[in-house]
């Protein structure tokens, strides 16, 4: 098991070292990291999302249908949740608020998830991995985006549903949003891309893991951190709440073993970069979420280790 552990986990974190020195030694700019961005969120994910996705049988794709509505339930569920406490808590602004919220209930799935499954539970699990991402680039990540919008377009003077909602239709135009939707539409209705197509997909989307870790690494080295009870607590929902609302709400709908397993580690991987990089177009990089996503990453190759073990040995 240890050694499962070191293939899987070493790479990762290595990756996201690798990215935190580029930017902190000026290798990398970490502050102008547009194009960085728009490769790995505009072209490797979608590209490595739709290809997994739609080589998925329509068989297995309904087999994944349960799976499919838990993570949304465990994401939309911290997501709210970490939201109201920013904005009555924390007296946070909306779009300070919403940027914190997705760092807290959107896992790194992208970096993290899509090489820790392929290493570690084989390619039924990286489905799960690859639905996970979708689920949070579907669900949570266009609400962040509507909220940023909206809130900017009413100057602080509140935004209204209608605002929102406007928002969060434009946020579905981005690449990241509709490449997995439209690939889980052509999965489940048998559509299949001549081989030079689904190439092409595999070409790109192999850049997906690499680039994803560099652009959280290098997004990471430009935050300044302060650790303070509001950095704990966004930490400690990271890291601890968010896996056992997990394992808790999969155990109580009596899902297959698997599921759990990938369920909860999905939920343990330390905090997601979509959230920093949507509220750097919008000048909302809270100290909270920026700090909180340093303390997960700092602690979180111990506790997604420990999550790993536990997951192993009980489920």
């Amino acid at each position: 098991m240890t050694t499962v552990l070191l293939d899987a986990l070493v790479p990762i974190f290595v990756g996201l070292l690798l990215g935190y020195l580029a930017g902190r030694r000026g290798l990398m700019d970490n502050v102008n990291v547009r194009n960085l961005i728009v490769l790995v969120m505009n072209f490797a994910i979608p590209c490595a999302l739709f290809s997994t996705i739609l080589r998925t049988s329509r068989a297995d794709l309904e087999q994944q249908i349960p799976t499919a509505l838990m993570i949304t339930l465990v994401f939309t569920a911290l997501y709210a949740a970490s939201y109201i406490w920013a904005r009555q808590s924390l007296k946070l602004s909306v779009s300070d608020a919403s940027v914190l919220a997705l760092t807290i209930g959107f896992p790194n799935s992208a970096a993290v998830a899509l090489p820790l499954f392929a290493a570690s539970y084989g390619s039924a699990s990286s489905v799960t991995a690859a639905l996970s991402i979708a689920v949070g680039a579907i669900t949570i990540s266009p609400l962040t985006v509507a909220l940023l919008e909206a809130d900017k377009q009413s100057q602080g003077a509140g935004i209204s549903l209608g605002n929102v909602l406007r928002s969060f239709v434009r946020a579905l135009a981005r690449p990241v949003v509709w490449a997995p939707a439209l690939a889980l539409v052509g999965a489940y209705f048998g559509v299949h891309l001549p081989s030079y197509a689904n190439r092409t997909l595999m070409t790109l989307g192999s850049a997906a893991t690499g680039s994803a870790l560099i652009l959280t690494g290098v997004v990471v080295s430009a935050q300044r951190f302060r650790f303070n009870k509001a950095v704990l607590w966004t930490t400690v929902a990271i890291l601890l709440v968010q896996p056992l609302f997990a394992l808790g709400m999969t155990l109580l709908f009596h899902m297959s073993r698997d599921h759990v397993r990938d369920i909860t580690i999905i939920s343990a991987i330390p905090g997601g970069f979509f959230g920093l990089v949507f509220g750097k177009s919008f000048d909302a990089t809270p100290e909270t979420a920026s700090s909180g996503l340093i303390a997960s990453y700092g602690a979180g190759w111990l506790t997604l280790a420990v999550w790993m073990l536990v997951m192993a040995k009980y489920f």
